[in-house]
Parts: C-alpha cells; sequence; structure tokens
C-alpha cells in the first residue's frame, strides 16, 4: 500500500511572492493556501454600495476605505485574507516590507456573505478577526435578503449583536462615525 501525496506547505514569504504576481486572488493559513471564490454580480454591487456609501462620508476625515484589493494580515494567527469592504481610522499599518500592499491595522471589516464563505465569514475568519487590537466593528450582510448582522467591540472586549433586517433599517457604524441605510446597501439590487 502506499501512501498518498502530502500536500506541501508553503511560507509566508513564497505565499506573498506567489500573491502579487497571480491573476486570482488567495487567502493564506497554517501553510495551506486556499483561491477565493468569484463573487456574484449581487455580491459584487452590494461590495460597491458599501464602498461608495462610506468612503463618500469618509472624504473630509483621515479615515480609508479599502476595497477587496486590500490585503489584510492577523498577525495573531497568521492569516492573510481579503475582507469585501476595511476601513481604517488610525495611520494605516501596513506589513513591514518595502510593497505595503497588506493592511494590519482595520477598523471596520465588511464581509458579504456567499453559499460558499458564510460559515468561516461567521465562525473562524470572525474569531481571526479579533484577535486585531485595532479591530471594533464587524458587519456580515446577506446578498439574497436585506438582512445585515453588525457585531460591535465594547470596553470590555465582549462583542454586541445587533440585526438589522427590512427596507426601512439604518445602521450606524459607530467605529468610524457612519451610517449606512438598506437602501444604499442593496441599491439595484433585485430581491
Amino acid at each position: 500500500m502506499s501512501a498518498l501525496p502530502q500536500k506541501r506547505k508553503i511560507s509566508v514569504g513564497d505565499y506573498l511572492v506567489m500573491e502579487r504576481v497571480s491573476p486570482v486572488k488567495h487567502e493564506y493559513f497554517n501553510g495551506d493556501i486556499s483561491q477565493m471564490a468569484g463573487a456574484s454580480e449581487e455580491h459584487a454591487i452590494i461590495s460597491a454600495n458599501i464602498t461608495i456609501s462610506i468612503g463618500s462620508q469618509l472624504k473630509d476625515r483621515p479615515c480609508k476605505t479599502y476595497t477587496s484589493d486590500m490585503r489584510v494580515h492577523i498577525p495573531a494567527t497568521g492569516l492573510f485574507t481579503y475582507p469585501d469592504v476595511t476601513v481604517t481610522c488610525e495611520k494605516s499599518v501596513m506589513l513591514d516590507d518595502s510593497y505595503l500592499d497588506t493592511l494590519l491595522n482595520p477598523t471596520l471589516i465588511v464581509e458579504v456573505l456567499s453559499p460558499s464563505t458564510e460559515a468561516f465569514d461567521k465562525g473562524d475568519k470572525f474569531d481571526h478577526y479579533r484577535s486585531i487590537e485595532s479591530f471594533r466593528e464587524y458587519l456580515l450582510v446577506w446578498q439574497d435578503k436585506r438582512r445585515v448582522a453588525r457585531y460591535t467591540k465594547t470596553d470590555n472586549n465582549s462583542w454586541v449583536l445587533t440585526d438589522f433586517i427590512g427596507d426601512e433599517a439604518v445602521i450606524e457604524l459607530s467605529s468610524i462615525g457612519c451610517t449606512l441605510s438598506m437602501s444604499d446597501i442593496y441599491s439595484k439590487i433585485d430581491m
């Protein structure tokens, strides 16, 4: 009986070299890489709507809004990932290399849920994110119904969930001093 071939683990350095020339994005954790799934039309529109709404509210403030092209690294766990929308209201801290393409200090992270990523985004990925000192607020946005879950970090480092459902809901993003209405999030989306 022969042994099954072992999948080769790669180093962070090799991952970053590969990722910077790859036409597709990959997450990295513990020596393994996973190709990120393509986004549906709804996913892409919702992500863009959120980026536009938040970005326009922050245009005269020092906060920065990033699309899913900005890689985020969680040093405490080793995960490298690409959130759908990321905001930092502090001076951006980047991975200490010459590329400056990996953010270390997000304040707000938004994930638009997909069937293939929903469980990870709600569970293990949120666990990774919570180890980031600067991280204060997490939004999970459904693409098949008008629903948003907001997690906010309290002063005693616990997280409080608030669910927003329906056309009239308005989400206050206390960590960055902005609001998001359902009509902004779901503009041009047919339910």
